[in-house]
């Protein structure tokens, strides 16, 4: 997987990069995990502050255009990202919100 910046600028407002990205790939679409992990190593951030917006697809194309911000804090992105924007990029917490409703189920 190779990765393209084509542009990137800081949002002070919002306390967050913004990065319009170009992603090579062979084979399948990577997983928005994998282009996280990836952004993450690349730009020296924690992966808790990097979201992965969206991902276009281009048809009959290896590559796919993705919208991606870092924050500076984890706190400033809980604050500013919609709920389900931070689902989609840590299944780990909707893993355990789905885990709270079953038991909830359970004991009503």
């Amino acid at each position: 997987m190779e990765i393209r910046v084509e542009a990137e600028r800081y949002n002070p407002l919002l306390k967050r990069k913004e990065m319009h990205l170009r992603v090579s790939f062979n084979g399948k679409t990577p997983s928005r995990m994998e282009i996280r992990e990836k952004i993450a190593g690349l730009m020296n951030s924690e992966l808790s502050r990097v979201i992965l917006d969206h991902i276009k697809t281009e048809f009959g194309k290896r590559e796919a255009r993705v919208y991606v911000k870092i924050y500076d804090s984890p706190e400033a992105l809980k604050a500013i990202e919609e709920k389900h924007i931070i689902e989609r990029n840590f299944p780990e917490l909707k893993e355990k919100k789905e885990e709270a409703k079953e038991e909830a189920k359970k004991e009503g």
